[in-house]
């Protein structure tokens, strides 16, 4: 039987790791962890992003990431903590699953750019 989506998100969640905002907040000022929005463009530019992460949205994820790509983003090494959210967790989640399958072995799932923002994180423009 074919997997849903709700399917993968959960399997995705049992593989990735969720961490608080003030988690968050340490992995990126004491280890250098890249903070990643995967939202979608007009999400960004309704709301904003936090403070200092990267954009990419959930389907260019992949090619950012992997160094064999052309498309690849020199902030994106395996060896770095990375740190994913979207606008609820789901893409985030995916996200996550992606970059172990791309071999990253300390990723991070923060959850929603809301909930985030009301633990008190900053926020920027996209």
């Amino acid at each position: 039987m074919a997997q849903t989506a709700k399917d993968m998100v959960a399997a995705a969640n049992a593989a990735i790791r969720k961490v608080s905002a003030e988690e968050a907040q340490r992995l990126v000022a004491e280890e250098g962890a890249l903070l990643v929005d995967v939202r979608d463009a007009p999400e960004l530019a309704s709301a904003g992003k936090l403070k200092g992460a990267t954009h990419v949205s959930r389907g260019m994820l992949e090619f950012k990431a992997d160094p064999t790509s052309p498309y690849h983003d020199a902030d994106f090494d395996p060896s770095r903590p990375v740190v994913l959210y979207c606008a609820s967790g789901g893409r985030a989640a995916l996200a996550g699953k992606a970059l172990t399958d791309l071999g990253y072995t300390r990723v991070y799932n923060l959850g929603g750019f809301k909930d985030a923002t009301e633990a008190g994180a900053k926020t920027e423009p996209a």
